[in-house]
């Protein structure tokens, strides 16, 4: 794997996809007639080339598309905008705030108490997430152009739980079909699948079921409405929300959930949901 991502900048992009595809699964993708979940998503990479993809996942540029779509309500408030870590002006920041790049999904920092916060570690990781792009690793093309930012956001936790759930929906061209409770405990995570009945499903990826099926909330058939929305006429998106408070907030929009290479358990899960990809003309 390490030869791999040292040649990813010199190989094209059926070819490395083809390498990442054998390397998770032992097997080569079929991007001829792809029929699984994880196949559709691959050639969804290659075939797929709407610019308003780049502008949605930038974590900052997505903010004012999102709530043209569905109101300004259901946005994270924005506290900052940097080109550059050296330039936050933590002085200026809350004494607690959340800071993340806009064109990945691996730079966050949690600021719960300023006074305790380590900023020249701060300033140094993400300094270096500016300098990553997002696009090598699965070639996921609209990762390629979003510019390299670092954005502020209000620190958001619901007091009842000091927690913060992901709920994510899988939407196939304005048609939820699935949605996954994320416990995000860097320890233990868990995923538990639900159908859009409130049913939970015996569907594993990568994390495992949590020891006690948790509720649903009473949110779910607005979260749900809210998803189709967005996820109209796009062949497969990910719509991501938090509830805090009570109330509904955007998360994040993902074109290829864990970039194609998830393992779904039962297999017969990755057929499933490959029947509800409905492949656009090359």
């Amino acid at each position: 794997m390490s030869v791999l991502r040292k040649l990813s900048h010199c190989l094209p992009d059926e070819l490395y996809i083809q390498l990442q595809y054998f390397h998770h699964f032992h097997k080569f993708a079929n991007l001829k007639h792809p029929q699984t979940f994880n196949e559709k998503l691959n050639w969804l990479k290659l075939h797929d080339r709407n610019p308003l993809y780049t502008t949605l996942v930038d974590k900052y540029a997505v903010k004012q598309w999102v709530a043209d779509k569905i109101g300004a309500q259901y946005i994270i408030p924005t506290l900052g905008l940097w080109n550059k870590a050296e330039d936050i002006d933590f002085d200026k920041l809350p004494h607690q705030f959340v800071l993340k790049c806009t064109h990945d999904s691996h730079s966050i920092v949690i600021c719960r108490d300023k006074s305790k916060l380590d900023k020249p570690q701060t300033i140094k990781k993400l300094s270096a997430r500016l300098k990553s792009n997002g696009y090598w690793y699965g070639r996921e093309w609209p990762y390629k152009n979003v510019p390299p930012r670092i954005i502020a956001e209000k620190y958001m936790e619901d007091c009842a739980t000091h927690e913060l759930h992901d709920y994510k929906f899988f939407c196939f061209n304005g048609n939820a079909k699935l949605m996954y409770i994320s416990k995000d405990i860097a320890s233990d995570p868990r995923t538990d699948f639900f159908n859009m009945a409130g049913e939970h499903i015996s569907l594993r990826m990568l994390d495992r079921n949590s020891d006690t099926v948790p509720h649903l909330p009473a949110q779910f058939p607005a979260m749900r409405e809210l998803a189709e929305k967005l996820s109209l006429g796009i062949p497969f998106l990910r719509v991501d929300f938090y509830i805090i408070e009570g109330k509904i907030y955007f998360g994040e929009l993902t074109f290829y959930h864990a970039s194609g290479y998830a393992p779904l358990r039962p297999a017969s899960w990755n057929n499933t949901l490959g029947s509800y990809i409905c492949l656009p003309s090359k």
